[in-house]
């Protein structure tokens, strides 16, 4: 990252954020559109257009910014000490702004009602839960990845994400930006504004723990001592 401005780091993650909240409102919209009424299909629509997105953004982004697009994976980098509290500062700040823009984006590209706040129920023990290990998953889909195979991020990202639309309960936000940012889109992928703040805790303890986690999995294990075998013992010892 060190080769490029903060000003053109700031502008790689306002573009990816604001064009993945572009593909998941908007995709949501179409596939509503056109599933009639079949949920799991407008779903799908919604699932595969956001994962492929994701792979693209990461691709041509994360050699400049990292490609965080997501408040947590920045915070997660800022304990870590791999970014500066004000690039970190910075990056939250326009993730959540060009968040809001990508869902302004594509009301405007389906005709809707630029301003709206959802009203989709999005609360309870379950979906709060389904949010942390959503969380939880993407974080260490990225720091697990970035260790071992640092090229294959994106499409592990974008596979994570496409997985976790299913296996979740809450169709896996996992993303503070992206929670704030759909409470602004009265459309299949709203969150009502109530619901917001107990995702983005919920999101935030995830990426914590798996912070933690991987710290565990990736510590370098103590050198042994070798135990030092009779014959070489009595070979170092002085002749009586």
């Amino acid at each position: 990252m060190s080769a490029f401005s903060q000003r053109q780091r700031l502008l790689a993650e306002a573009l990816g954020t604001a064009l993945l909240l572009a593909t998941v409102i908007g995709s949501g919209i179409m596939g509503e559109r056109l599933a009639g009424g079949n949920v799991a299909i407008a779903l799908l629509g919604n699932t595969i257009s956001t994962g492929a997105m994701l792979v693209v953004l990461i691709t041509m982004l994360g050699p400049i910014s990292g490609a965080h697009f997501n408040p947590a994976v920045t915070g997660v980098f800022w304990l870590r000490k791999e970014i500066g509290s004000a690039d970190a500062l910075a990056y939250v700040a326009v993730q959540v702004a060009a968040a809001i823009v990508g869902v302004w984006a594509a009301h405007l590209m389906f005709e809707e009602s630029l301003l709206q706040l959802s009203t989709k129920a999005r609360a309870g023990p379950s979906q709060w839960f389904s949010e942390s290990v959503s969380a939880f998953g993407l974080i260490s889909t990225i720091l697990l990845t970035l260790r071992t195979s640092p090229g294959s991020v994106p499409t592990s990202v974008g596979l994570y994400i496409t997985a976790a639309y299913w296996f979740t309960a809450s169709t896996s936000f996992a993303n503070p930006a992206v929670t704030m940012a759909r409470a602004f889109s009265d459309t299949f992928a709203g969150i009502r504004p109530v619901d917001v703040p107990a995702f983005v805790v919920a999101q935030l303890v995830g990426a914590a723990a798996a912070m933690l986690v991987c710290r565990l999995l990736l510590a370098r294990p103590a050198r042994s001592a070798v135990p030092v075998s009779t014959a070489q013992e009595g070979t170092q010892r002085p002749l009586p």
